[in-house]
């Protein structure tokens, strides 16, 4: 009992400082905000194989329908290949509302960071370029510097630094914002507007600075980019190490064991959870738009179709194993009460109203039900039969169409797999739960 009681206390001053920390709730809050581009950006994919797509599309039958495919790839591209500069953007805002500064200016001048530390510039043969089939404006044919930015820089793989680049720029120009030696003084005729933009003008000024210079020295050093070795030794490995099954399960465990105590799990998991999702779907897009199979499994979607379909901890299992098996009528009234929320991916009702939360019975089917369900499609995944999905599902889609949106009909066979196992690993402990009552009763009608 006592380490079980400073377990959970543990569990819970973890949680408490994940919800205070402002850095991780400004990651929270940037992804909660972009999450709807993500899923428009996955669209992109999805029309370019229903519509333009020669192969697989409506393009077979109408040709005139493949002229859609650059739309529907500009789609895909503003959403998911330029996530980092707007999730950039969106967690220096948070940061500079959480320090009292200006959130905008914070957030205009750790995008400017970020592009003076990153190339602005590449080299590259364009004779080579031309004979491979490429065509240029201007007809040059001569190896030179272009003025361009490569697609790294603004989508997943520029993601980690980006979001290192937007905690550490934003604290340090909204700390010389607080200098006043460094403003410079107008006066009190000029319009505030234009005072204000003065005042930032030296702490914009020595920002830029200290990052071009810094991404320079890091360039001289290492003879890479900052964004380069960033993803090299941080991005990489730990976009490696969710996508494996060990990676996946813990993830998913961790969730559950907070959902157990009654919080929100999957809020206290996501500010490096929805990263990871965010760089996997647009990994799995680019790689169906090259024409290569897409390899990233821990999505939004793997997310929501196997994870958590019907609610957390797959509480409509649960539900499924009380009508079925229960005797109680409270957890049955519940669970009537329960299903169309449920089916709906709402698991709130189950949780509270059983209730799961701090309940030894159901302890281990709720925290462990979840990875079980996970690793059932991981294995379909690994075996060829489930593909990688390109497509994210929205929270609130209903359990089964949620599937096949996502994964075909291949991903509404595995879910119903895994509803199928997940509710008989429910059945015994709704049946401990029917004993309990049971014993319950007597005791009452002793006393």
């Amino acid at each position: 009992m006592a380490f079980s009681e400073g377990f959970e206390d543990k569990l819970l001053d973890i949680a408490a400082w994940v919800d205070e920390n402002k850095y991780l709730n400004s990651i929270k809050d940037a992804f909660t905000v972009f999450m709807p581009f993500v899923i428009v950006g996955s669209f992109g994919s999805l029309l370019n194989s229903l519509i333009a797509s020669k192969t697989t599309g409506l393009a077979q039958f109408l040709p005139a329908a493949a002229q859609l495919g650059p739309a529907f790839s500009a789609l895909n591209f503003c959403c998911l290949s330029f996530m980092t500069i707007p999730i950039l953007y969106l967690i220096a805002h948070n940061i500079g509302k959480h320090n009292g500064a200006d959130p905008v200016v914070t957030g205009i001048a750790c995008i400017a960071a970020y592009i003076s530390m990153v190339p602005t510039t590449f080299t590259a043969d364009l004779s080579k370029l031309l004979a491979e089939g490429q065509t240029l404006v201007d007809g040059t044919t001569s190896a030179t510097g272009l003025a361009a930015m490569g697609n790294t820089i603004f989508g997943a793989q520029g993601l980690f630094v980006g979001m290192l680049t937007a905690v550490l720029v934003a604290e340090l120009f909204d700390w010389l914002c607080t200098i006043d030696a460094i403003k410079i003084k107008m006066p009190p005729t000029v319009p505030a507007g234009i005072t204000k933009s003065f005042n930032v003008m030296i702490p914009v000024a020595l920002t830029l600075l200290v990052t071009c210079i810094f991404g320079q020295l890091v360039k001289l050093v290492t003879g890479q980019y900052i964004n380069e070795l960033i993803y090299l030794i941080l991005q990489a490995p730990m976009e490696g190490l969710f996508q494996t099954m060990p990676g996946i399960l813990v993830a998913v465990a961790l969730s559950q064991v907070f959902w157990f105590l009654g919080i929100h799990g999957g809020l206290v998991v996501s500010p490096v959870r929805n990263a990871i999702w965010a760089t996997a779907i647009a990994a799995n897009t680019a790689a169906l738009a090259v024409g290569a199979a897409p390899d990233r499994i821990f999505t939004q979607g793997f997310w929501m179709c196997f994870i958590v379909p019907g609610g957390a901890g797959m509480t409509l299992c649960l539900l499924f194993a009380t009508l079925l098996f229960s005797r109680r009528e409270d957890h049955r009234g519940v669970a009537k009460l329960a299903l169309v929320p449920g089916i709906m991916g709402i698991s709130e009702p189950v949780v509270f109203g059983y209730p799961l939360v701090l309940n030894p019975t159901f302890a281990i089917p709720f925290i462990f039900n979840s990875s079980i369900s996970a690793a059932i499609a991981m294995v379909a995944i690994n075996i060829g039969f489930l593909p990688c999905n390109t497509f994210d599902v929205p929270f609130g889609v209903p359990v089964i169409l949620n599937a096949f949106l996502s994964f075909g009909w291949q991903g509404v066979v595995i879910q119903l797999i895994t509803f199928a196992v997940c509710t008989l690993v429910w059945m015994p402990f709704v049946l401990i739960a029917n004993k309990q009552a049971r014993e319950e009763a007597k005791v009452e009608a002793a006393a």
